[in-house]
């Protein structure tokens, strides 16, 4: 399959590495891909820019400001036109500014503005490769949606045999295409998706909540608006801004605090959707009384009396159309099969996703997780331990199968 009209924004740093990419891209223009290339400062130590804008056949960018008239290289446009970015070679420098918003050259400016999938390919010495903070970046990267070429093993610069080799063009070739042409599946379905906590308030300062952040959910919007579908997200307070995250993605979000009002907003949207998935950790109790003014301090003991808050998904489950999909998620810490398998039942479930808080590295907080699916025909998949993107498409494809 070729890359036939796709545009590559590709960006190119300081590792001695960069020699190869002359070779690349003039395998991307055989594949029929408009180039446009961005370098850093370093990188120009090692290739240069005739050579780059000869193979590609458009100028090749390095500075915000392109010449002495003040004409300016617009990041923002560079990344609004690519259909994906690619950088290659990837420093260790350049993976911990994408991984930490340090924008400081017009290859991060562009990335961080990008709207379209972004792989990065590392190359660097092995030592380099393995230390700990490069790892943690690269795990940082991953969690933000962007695909990784995996280094290869072999020869390095240094004299080193290791890990930090860059992969050859065909390699990176491969790669690209299966991001731009991985089939959209849900296109022209609507999936609503919730996520995070709910917090229920005792007063005007304290409420009863939990440690839910809604990566999981995030990870599941990105994933099902990549796919085609027009995403509505609602969730609870979460510590991110869901549109900084998002992009240019086709999700509306929506932010709720408490249980009533989460389920106002799913009530509103769940009969135009195909596909609901209710990720939030919503509170199963609420105070039966709040109070206008904080509650002082007074004796060494309190009472609190708390009621049942509405059961968003059993709700759901009642009024369920034919045709619709609807997901739900179980955290628990003993039983754990037979209390999922029983909440699938109970509120008519076509899938249940389940996290064990007995998983070290799963449930919240972290960026990984590692889930057993159960569907209602009695199916069971269970996914090692990965990062919350990959479970994210693990699930996906789960509830394509079961659409079929």
């Amino acid at each position: 399959m070729n890359l036939s009209e796709k545009k590559i924004l590709l960006g190119i740093t300081g590792s001695i590495a960069a020699y190869k990419i002359p070779m690349l891209i003039r395998e991307l223009k055989k594949q029929g891909a408009d180039v446009k290339v961005i370098c850093t400062h370093d990188a120009l130590n090692f290739v240069t820019a005739p050579t780059l804008s000869t193979l590609s056949c458009n100028p090749v960018y390095s500075d915000f400001i392109k010449n002495v008239n003040g004409e300016w290289a617009n990041h923002v446009d560079l990344a609004l036109w690519a259909d994906t970015i690619l950088i290659a070679p990837a420093t260790a420098n350049t993976i911990a500014k994408l991984a930490n918003g340090q924008s400081d050259n017009l290859l991060i400016a562009a990335a961080m503005s990008a709207s379209c999938p972004i792989i990065v390919a590392p190359a660097m010495d092995h030592d380099m490769y393995i230390y700990p903070a490069t790892q943690n970046n690269i795990a940082k990267l991953k969690s933000y949606g962007h695909y990784i070429i995996n280094p290869e093993h072999g020869e390095l610069a240094s004299g080193i045999i290791g890990e930090g080799r860059l992969p050859e063009e065909r390699t990176i070739i491969n790669h690209i295409q299966q991001v731009l042409t991985t089939p959209k599946k849900f296109t022209g379905n609507t999936v609503l998706i919730t996520a995070g906590p709910t917090q229920e308030a005792i007063d005007p300062v304290r409420y009863i909540s939990n440690h839910s952040t809604g990566k999981m959910g995030i990870s599941l919007a990105k994933e099902f608006a990549f796919h085609g579908a027009k995403v509505i997200f609602v969730h609870g307070p979460i510590f991110m801004q869901p549109n900084s995250v998002f992009g240019g993605l086709d999700i509306e979000a929506i932010e709720t605090v408490d249980g009533e009002q989460m389920d106002k907003a799913v009530s509103k949207f769940f009969k135009s959707s195909d596909i609901c998935i209710m990720a939030a950790a919503v509170a199963d109790y609420k105070p039966n009384i709040v109070s206008i003014k904080k509650i002082k301090k007074g004796s060494d003991t309190a009472k609190l009396e708390l009621v049942k808050t509405t059961d968003i998904l059993y709700n759901l489950g009642k009024n369920k159309k034919k045709g619709q999909t609807l997901v739900g998620f179980a955290l628990e810490t003993d039983h754990e099969e037979k209390n999922a398998i029983s909440k699938l039942q109970k509120k008519d479930l076509d899938m249940i996703v389940l996290n064990s808080l007995n998983n070290k590295g799963a449930g919240f907080k972290y960026n990984t997780n590692q889930v057993t699916m159960i569907c209602k025909n009695g199916e069971k998949l269970k996914t090692p331990l990965k990062n919350k993107n990959e479970i994210a498409l693990d699930i996906l494809n789960q509830i394509y199968k079961i659409r079929l």
